[in-house]
This record gives C-alpha cells, structure tokens and sequence, in this order.
C-alpha cells in the first residue's frame, strides 16, 4: 500500500460541455503522465469511434480529440492509498475539487466511467440540479462482461449532451 497524488492535471477548456471521470490513474497511466494508458483499456477506441475520429496514438492526438469533442477529462480522487492499480484496495482517499472544471467551463453533465468513479463520486460530492450525473459502464479491461459495441452504445449518450 502506497499514498499517492494523483499526477495528471484536468483536461479542459473553455468550451467543454461534458465531463468524464475515471477513479484514480492506473500503473500504466502515472507512468505515460496521461489518462487510460492500459493498452487493454477499451476508452480511447469508444471515445474516437463516438466522435467518429482515428483511435489516438499520442498524448497531444489525444488531447486533441477530447478537447475537439468539447469534453473534459478528470479523476474522481485527487490522492489515496493504493496498491498497483487495484480499485478494490483504493483507502484514504481525497477528493479533487472539480469547481477547477465546473467555474472554467460549460460543463452540465458529468459522467462516471466505472462504479469506483461512481462510488466515491457520490461519497465526495454533491451537485446542483443544473448538472446532470450520469453513471456508465468501466471501459477497463476488467469489465470483461461489457463487450466493445455494448460500451459505445452506454457511452454514445455523452453525444446527446455535446450538441
């Protein structure tokens, strides 16, 4: 077990109208500095078939996307315990302070990828009805029960909100 900060700042602008919230960044992710940097994690290949744009290679192809979608891109959990990247040994945690994204931009829904984003979502915070909070299916590699095409149809409800 090991206290650690969450290293990777929030992903944004000005005109983001939806925000996804993962956990905390998993072993691979805090070693790229960027989010869902398994290869098995299924998120960057739902987002780019959602936005109908190619799958991602690089940070900044990355970045790209997600800002060009009008999306922003965060962790519920600002520092906790944890060992590797196992949600289940997730303690001590704290939470970060989203009025970061939701005072610098147009943020009204925010989405939950997985039922630890979920869980300490709603242990840490409470929203005004202005903002919508919508739960979603875990693109992680351990969802094995969501097929790929189950994923991008949960998670094409993002699209309803970025018009």
């Amino acid at each position: 077990m090991e206290r650690i900060q969450h290293p990777i700042p929030p992903l944004f602008d000005a005109g983001s109208k939806a925000l996804i919230l993962g956990s905390f960044p998993s072993v691979k992710s805090r070693e790229q500095g960027f989010f869902y940097g398994h290869a098995q994690n299924r998120f960057w290949r739902v987002i780019s078939v959602l936005a109908g744009q190619p799958l991602p290679q690089t940070i900044p192809e990355k970045k790209q996307l997600i800002l060009s979608s009008h999306l922003a891109l965060w962790d519920v959990i600002a520092s906790c315990e944890i060992v590797g990247s196992s949600d289940s040994s997730i303690s001590h945690v704290i939470a970060n302070d989203l009025s970061v994204i939701l005072e610098h931009s147009q943020v009204r829904c925010i989405f939950l990828n997985g039922r630890t984003a979920e869980k300490y979502f709603y242990r840490y915070n409470k929203m005004d009805e202005s903002i919508s909070v919508i739960s979603l299916p875990s693109t992680s590699p351990a969802n094995a029960a969501w097929s790929f095409e189950r994923l991008c149809e949960s998670w094409g409800k993002i699209w309803t909100f970025l018009e």
